[in-house]
């Protein structure tokens, strides 16, 4: 079978849709299996109603609402004809939302995220099944729950493998067209679990790993994989080939490429990925595979913006030894601060850092106590694989170099605008 996964971007509205019509009839979808996340951006909606649900009472019914209204415009371009059987599948999926909500007995915050954003690729696959159905592509809508078992860790899921291979492959056949759910799962009372970042991806391997794929296809709103974001070099190219491998290791700098976790199990059985553009289907895209070359070989931009830079120095002049750097690291730990760089001399310690929960001040009071504290807000990280000098001086233009770290494939640099 081929797995096909459809991000957010790509069934975001109705024009889109009828787009995933056109993309099957182009590529066949036969002995196919497709993979939905939610519409949009449906998934921070449904996370302002969990907000809601703990903190903001009175605007819980609203927050419902406008991801109500949103799906029922789609549902209403798509079906004129109101008596549908869509539209009460549709208001069905709302009262489940609401009846949840008002018996639920749990404070636990990740359990209720779980139970109501996983509602997002819910409501989304079965506008996208009764759709297709609607253009003569008949499928069959598959709850991923009864299929995907995990542990009960809310928010980051851990696959039972063993057992989700054995639904997977007793309940999907080979000669069908099956729409289905990414991101999410379920425990082993039926609770909802979600996979974690780029959930939707790692799904479709899930898949693909269970059912031996011919291959996996994610079709994106860019032409494949590129060699930058154009959202901060306006040069990019795209990359034709690349061997898991290096996608893991662009992944590991940063690139939004594809999740490690996506590939691992591709690379386990060497199922060919391939991420192509939902608009322009007929071309060929990004091929990731095992042993593949860079082709064509040109520098990898990755950046990361809005980091800091923080260096260390004993008060006393002394050097920095393991035992310094093993608790600095068990508070960054602790503190959920995510180092990307690091590098050390005899007497300093230097990392470069993601403050996503603003926790640094904290840190800072803790380890002040004991080391000499610097530090530079708002820096940004490029990492440039493959690099030459070309490429380094084009990153640090009109740029202030703060620290810089060199090996055989990859140049690393921290500059302030």
């Amino acid at each position: 079978m081929k797995i096909f996964k459809f991000g957010g971007a790509s069934v975001r509205d109705a024009e889109n849709v009828r787009n995933v019509c056109r993309v099957l009839r182009i590529t066949g979808y036969q002995n196919c299996l497709v993979i939905a996340s939610a519409m949009g951006k449906t998934t921070n909606a449904l996370e302002v109603v969990v907000h809601n649900y703990f903190q903001n009472k009175p605007q819980l019914t609203a927050s419902i609402d406008v991801v109500k209204n949103y799906h029922l415009a789609i549902v209403e371009e798509l079906f004129p004809n109101k008596s549908h059987q869509i539209y009460t599948r549709f208001y069905s999926i709302f009262e489940d939302i609401n009846s949840f909500l008002s018996v639920n007995k749990s404070p636990n915050y990740n359990f209720v995220y779980d139970q109501i954003v996983s509602f997002g690729e819910i409501i989304s696959t079965t506008i996208l099944h009764f759709y297709l159905e609607e253009c003569g592509i008949h499928n069959t809508w598959q709850d991923v729950r009864t299929l995907v078992k995990t542990d009960n860790t809310n928010r980051d899921a851990n696959v039972d493998w063993d057992l989700t291979t054995q639904n997977i492959q007793r309940e999907i056949q080979s000669d069908r067209l099956y729409i289905t759910q990414g991101f999410i799962g379920s425990d082993n009372n039926g609770f909802s679990t979600t996979l974690g970042r780029e959930g939707s991806d790692y799904s479709a391997a899930i898949f693909a790993y269970a059912l031996n794929a011919e291959s996996v296809t994610i079709w994106k709103d860019v032409l494949g994989v590129l060699n930058a974001d154009p959202r901060h070099f306006s040069e990019t190219t795209l990359l034709e080939h690349i061997s898991y491998q290096e996608a893991i290791e662009l992944a590991f700098y940063g690139a939004s490429v594809i999740h490690p976790k996506t590939l691992q199990p591709l690379r386990q059985k060497e199922i060919p990925l391939y991420v192509k553009s939902f608009l322009h289907p007929e071309l060929s895209g990004t091929e990731v595979y095992k042993g593949a070359t860079l082709n064509p070989v040109v520098p990898c931009y990755i950046v990361k913006k809005d980091q800091l830079l923080i260096s260390f120095s004993s008060k006393d002049f002394s050097f920095i030894m393991e035992q310094n750097i093993s608790d600095i690291f068990k508070l960054f730990y602790e503190y959920n601060i995510k180092v990307n760089v690091i590098q050390n001399s005899a007497i300093s310690f230097s990392v470069c850092a993601e403050d996503k929960f603003n926790r640094f001040e904290e840190l800072r009071k803790i380890l002040s106590d004991k080391f000499r504290i610097s530090f530079n807000e708002n820096v940004s990280l490029y990492t440039i694989r493959h690099f030459d000098d070309e490429s380094a001086q084009k990153v640090l233009n009109q740029k202030t170099l703060l620290l810089k770290q060199v090996n055989r494939e990859t140049l690393q640099i921290v500059t302030k605008e």
